[in-house]
């Protein structure tokens, strides 16, 4: 007996981890595991991130690595590290050239300071017989060149503040250069009016508004040419003051008056400082479908001429455009009709003279690139009376891209002397650059 109670002390004292491990809670030995296992855990999904962050650190073309010393410890690429999630998998699969461009520090400063700039070329060439009056020829009416850089503008816009915009457009010709526009628009003013300030092209109509890169031909028509001041027209250094007035059954109507210092090229001329000229022109536009709209306008324009500050010039003018684009179809088939009557009353020696012209034209868009139109023009000379000329243009216009376009456009005029122009004009334009949108 004695000898089997120093067998049992003896297996004992050999395996005391078992007698211990016996008599742990069962409970507690799980615990441990557990934490253990997410303390491994913890451990790869630190690894994870940080090979995610060398991943997208690293420039978007690397050099190839230079082979390692012999005897180097072999350290996992970023590149060659596999993730055991499958979010992390797809995370280190994408490219570099994904991810998406940082705005911050010196880029968005540069760019919150620096303004749109866009530069618009318009080359112009003109063939066949330009048969123009003398008298035409002597007020700066002459035929065109063989080719010309017609003009060069450019554009610089931007944001002054949240309740202020600025907008210039320099133009270069072959002449020298001229601010087309320069005006800042103060959008936020009491009573939901709309003002600017600076030189500007006035609101009378609808041609004198648009700059020679938005026109839907190589020219202007007869009437701006002959009533109101050729291709610069009404622009001049003044305020305009824009509102929308309240209108009835879906109309909406915009009143504007502006004021001018009142040189407007041989439209308006100031002899001494309170010869300013005034322009008012009140809008209104309706949808007439959900694929035809309906533009007109009221103008009128008042200023002193070359004669002297007794005497004055008064415009008259009437404005309408219709708009069809069948939306439900397809965005590349439109029309465009547009018309403008003016009517000029100048004061001048020995009798008053007056005068009357229109424009008529029609643009029909047959595909994404392919753009037809013609034109019916008929104006008297605001300067000398009972002097009517008549003339009828078509066009073809080719639009490569958004940014260029090819045009062409065939041009007859029969000047009241009785003299014949057969013309064949051709245009190239090109736009660089971040323009901004012209109002509709």
């Amino acid at each position: 007996m004695k000898k089997f109670a120093l067998l049992c002390s003896a297996c004992l004292l050999t395996f005391p981890g078992v007698v211990v491990a016996q008599s742990q809670d069962p409970a507690k030995v799980n615990t441990e595991d557990r934490l253990k296992s997410l303390e491994e855990q913890v451990k790869m999904l630190e690894a994870e991130v940080q090979a995610l962050k060398a991943v997208q650190s690293a420039p978007a073309s690397q050099p190839p690595e230079a082979a390692a010393p012999v005897g180097a410890p072999e350290t996992p690429s970023p590149a060659s590290y596999i993730p055991s999630t499958p979010q992390a998998q797809e995370a280190v699969a994408a490219p570099a050239q994904s991810q998406a461009p940082t705005y911050g520090g010196a880029t968005g400063m540069a760019k919150a300071l620096n303004p749109d700039i866009s530069v618009i070329g318009d080359f112009l060439g003109a063939t066949g017989a330009s048969n123009v009056p003398p008298a035409l020829v002597a007020a700066g009416r002459g035929p065109l060149p063989l080719l010309q850089l017609h003009e060069s503008e450019v554009g610089l816009q931007a944001i002054v503040d949240p309740y202020a915009r600025a907008d210039f457009f320099l133009s270069f010709g072959e002449e020298g250069v001229n601010v087309e526009e320069g005006y800042i628009t103060f959008t936020s003013l009491p009573g939901g009016f709309v003002a600017k300030v600076g030189k500007m092209r006035s609101a009378f109509g609808k041609v004198n508004t648009l700059h020679n890169h938005v026109l839907p031909w190589t020219d202007r028509p007869l009437m701006t040419d002959s009533l109101v001041g050729g291709e610069d027209g009404i622009d001049d250094a003044g305020i305009s003051v824009t509102r929308i007035l309240p209108a009835p059954r879906g109309i909406f109507l915009e009143g504007t008056a502006q004021v001018f210092r009142g040189d407007s090229g041989d439209v308006f001329k100031t002899s001494q400082r309170s010869d300013a000229s005034v322009v008012g022109h009140l809008r209104a536009y309706r949808d007439l479908t959900e694929s035809s709209n309906l533009d007109v306008g009221f103008s009128y324009a008042r200023g002193h001429n070359d004669l002297g500050s007794a005497f004055l010039t008064n415009l008259y003018g009437i404005d309408a455009t219709f708009h069809w684009t069948p939306l439900r179809r397809t965005i590349y088939h439109n029309f465009v009709g547009r018309t403008e009557f003016v009517w000029s009353r100048r004061d001048q020696l020995p009798t008053q003279q007056r005068a009357f012209g229109f424009y008529t034209s029609g643009d029909y868009r047959l595909s994404r690139r392919w753009t037809v139109g013609g034109r019916f023009d008929r104006s008297g000379r605001a300067r000398t009376a009972n002097l009517t000329d008549d003339g009828f243009s078509g066009v073809l216009t080719y639009w490569p891209s958004e940014f260029s376009q090819i045009r062409g456009q065939y041009r007859f005029t029969r000047y009241a002397e009785g003299m014949n122009a057969n013309e064949l004009l051709f245009q190239f334009q090109f736009s660089l650059g971040a323009h901004g949108a012209h109002p509709f």
